[in-house]
């Protein structure tokens, strides 16, 4: 009516004029009507920004539980761990375990001549796998019409917290960060030519093996794909800062997988910084700087290492922060840009929480999905105590031979819980599967224990087998095993795991 009226104060008026103009306003409100509804944000109960193993456990866990759930992602569903990680990285290390292996066929009576390995194959194979896996994801949240919204997701000023992609605008009163991590880059202002090198996600585009490669790091990424690339038949160095890789981890781990990525091959520079990378018409010259410890000056030693196909930087990760726009809704950030949480995944804002990679701690994907799980049963079913505990969380490294570790190191415990109240038992051996073979390889084990009822905080072991054993063991530890329930555990005879069972 107001239309209308609008229309008629002017006289006279004709009906072609009328109803031609009263068609041009009905399309202008029209616009004006859509233009408010695009403004407008789409409403969830739950919104999950990063489709990685965190996020997505988390958005099908609140879905069960009756949760309007979307899920946003840029890139493909399954983030780091089964694109770039995990799933691909133990395709490449089983290719590997075949290739060592193969050293040990004519030990067992096999005579296996004119053996071939072909990368391109592998990686073909390998690819598809993953690729069928992004399927299975999709359609997981397909069937539980959790709508995947593709794009970069980044917090806007609104007053309760909101997210834009692509233009559109999306809400709910419960919001979670899982958008994971990425290698650290290393920049040419930093080191020159670094930019000539790739990182792990690099590692998994290579079309070829490398004749010859330049790992750098000494973190699990790095053990892990040095060790790969040297296996398949790359002549590979890895260059380490320090005396010894995995410094994090126990000592008598850290001492031991360095000694065997020596004696396995792998060319060690110890003491060792990258100083400058350049390009040649051979390949990579890689220029090195070694420092002598033994002289007092600390005097560096200058090499270089000549026609490297493949420089990798395995230097660390960094969150995948940029760009969202945290700084807009508040959130709490470390010193490493990592998003800083309570125990509850409780950010600094209401409403908003995170987990993963991108708060920096236990970098683990069972760990992530653990506790998204554990968050939607709080949000979601009304469960106020539900965490996740973050203590003797077990992992593995898939080194050659791999390593297995839960809980404490003996430093840890030593600092924690005082020398004298701290006893650890150790054993190693030869795997009985090398009893016939040329090729020697050991496996070591080591239970830290403390307190007088010796309860058992801590077990690190390296050898065949140990990244399967380990599961089975860490459900006794979780549960508070003390030595004498290691002790009174009958032996499987014969395998490597009684050895856990029967220390001394």
């Amino acid at each position: 009516m107001a239309i209308f009226n609008k229309l008629t104060r002017t006289q006279p008026v004709c009906y072609f004029s009328f109803t031609k103009r009263l068609s041009w306003l009905f399309r202008r409100h029209t616009l004006l009507l859509r233009g408010m509804a695009s403004n407008a944000a789409t409403r969830y109960d739950f919104l999950v920004i990063g489709g990685g193993s965190g996020g997505l456990a988390g958005a099908r866990r609140a879905a069960e539980l009756g949760a309007s759930t979307a899920v946003i992602e840029s890139h493909k569903l399954g983030g780091t761990c089964v694109n770039v990680g995990c799933v691909p990285k133990k395709v490449m290390w089983n290719a590997a375990v075949h290739a060592e292996y193969l050293h040990d066929h004519s030990d067992y009576g096999f005579e296996v001549e004119n053996v071939h390995f072909t990368w391109q194959t592998l990686k073909a194979k390998r690819d598809a796998y993953v690729s069928n896996l992004n399927r299975i994801y999709r359609n997981n949240l397909d069937k539980a019409k959790i709508p995947t919204i593709l794009g970069h997701a980044r917090f806007t000023s609104d007053p309760e917290p909101t997210v834009e992609v692509d233009g559109r605008k999306y809400t709910a009163p419960h919001i979670l960060i899982a958008t994971g991590g990425h290698p650290t880059v290393m920049t040419d202002d930093e080191i020159p030519g670094a930019s000539l090198g790739i990182t792990s996600d690099g590692f998994f585009e290579l079309e070829s093996l490398p004749k010859r490669s330049v790992v750098v790091g000494a973190g699990y990424i790095a053990v892990e794909l040095a060790g790969i690339l040297s296996t398949l038949g790359s002549e590979t160095s890895l260059i380490i800062r320090q005396a010894e890789v995995l410094r994090s981890f126990d000592s008598f781990i850290s001492a031991n997988c360095t000694k065997v990525l020596q004696n396995s091959g792998v060319d060690l520079w110890k003491n060792t910084q990258v100083k400058s990378v350049r390009k040649t018409e051979k390949g990579l010259e890689v220029t090195l700087a070694t420092k002598d410890h033994e002289k007092k000056s600390g005097e560096e030693k200058m090499s270089t290492i000549q026609e490297v196909d493949c420089l990798l930087w395995a230097i660390g990760r960094q969150p995948n922060t940029y760009g969202l726009n945290i700084g807009e809704v508040g959130l709490k950030t470390d010193h490493g840009g990592h998003i800083v949480v309570d125990d509850f995944q409780n950010t600094s804002r209401p409403g908003i929480y995170a987990l993963g990679d991108v708060c920096g701690k236990a970098l683990l994907t069972p760990v992530a999905i653990a506790a998204a799980r554990k968050l939607a049963h709080r949000l979601f079913e009304g469960k106020a105590d539900s965490k996740l505990d973050y203590s003797s969380i077990p992992t593995v490294v898939f080194s050659h031979p791999p390593i297995g570790m839960m809980g404490l190191t003996e430093e840890e415990a030593i600092k924690s819980s005082g020398k004298e109240n701290v006893k650890t038992y150790k054993t190693s051996f030869t795997p009985m599967y090398h009893a016939l073979t040329t090729r020697k390889s050991q496996c070591i084990m080591k239970l830290v224990c403390v307190g007088k009822e010796e309860k058992v905080v801590g077990l690190h072991m390296q050898g065949l087998g140990c990244d399967e054993m380990l599961q089975g063991f860490s459900v006794a530890i979780k549960m508070g095993a003390t030595k004498a329930d290691f002790d009174k555990t009958v032996a499987i005879h014969p395998t490597s795991s009684e050895e856990l069972v029967t220390m001394r």
